[in-house]
């Protein structure tokens, strides 16, 4: 277990981590699991930030940029940096070969620019305009943690891995069905509840929660159909799709 939190904290965060030995499928299975618990400290630390700056009367959206550039450096940007790979590899061509090319190059396209700016742009809003209280920062910390539950889908039993190397090929295919679905009905409960707490129906939280978790289930779904598996930015992809899914229908 300690190697899988390892894993998993040095997969989705800067906090060092230290040398991880071979990964196993069981060890693999669990960082994914876990995700949500890795980057407590990352979320707690973005949602104070959103906070400060609400109270130190800054905009909205400056709020709300502040908050996602705070998420971005404690993430290395990698899941940003998956999603806007993953858009430029959708649009490369009709072959998998031709997208993982494109998707492991590394530089970013068109395609993969406009995705950042829409995503970005509607995390920043978002988070503008739910960093209002403290119940509010507390929504955005949920959610950040809830929203790493992604990668529970993204390696399910039965999605293999689009390369023969990579992150992907270490976590593909390793978390059982039955976590899988133990650990969404987790967020649905918990996203719930948060959305108690700034005032909403409970159901405006469960519905976060299940959208979240279609939008993701469409992305791989997709992905298995155009890559053949799922890669590492299919897996950041994922991510940012949660959270922002999250946040936007909360809101609503």
């Amino acid at each position: 277990m300690l190697d899988a939190l390892r894993l998993s904290v040095g997969t989705l965060t800067i906090v060092p981590s230290g040398a991880i030995p071979e990964i196993d499928r069981r060890t693999a299975a669990r960082a994914m699991i876990i995700a949500p618990l890795a980057v407590l400290p990352l979320a707690s630390v973005s949602a104070v930030v959103g906070w400060i700056a609400h109270f130190a009367g800054l905009p909205p959206l400056a709020v709300g940029l502040l908050v996602v550039g705070c998420l971005a450096l404690g993430s290395r940007a990698l899941h940003l940096d998956g999603l806007a790979d993953t858009i430029d590899g959708f649009g490369a061509g009709w072959t998998a070969e031709r997208s993982l090319m494109v998707m492991r190059r590394g530089d970013v396209g068109p395609m993969g620019v406009v995705a950042l700016i829409v995503v970005l742009g509607l995390q920043a809003v978002c988070i503008g305009e739910l960093v209002h209280s403290v119940a509010g920062a507390l929504l955005i910390c949920v959610a950040v943690c809830c929203s790493r539950a992604a990668l529970c889908l993204t390696c399910l039993r039965g999605v293999p891995a689009a390369r023969d190397e990579g992150l992907g090929v270490a976590v593909a295919d390793s978390v059982p069905r039955l976590a899988a679905a133990g650990c969404w009905v987790a967020v649905l409960v918990i996203m719930a509840g948060a959305g108690v707490l700034i005032g909403h129906n409970p159901a405006s939280g469960a519905l976060a929660a299940a959208g979240a978790a279609l939008a993701v289930g469409v992305l791989v779904y997709r992905s298995v159909r155009r890559l053949g598996g799922i890669t590492g930015d299919v897996m950041g992809a994922a991510i940012e799709i949660a959270f922002t899914v999250m946040i936007i229908v909360v809101i609503i």
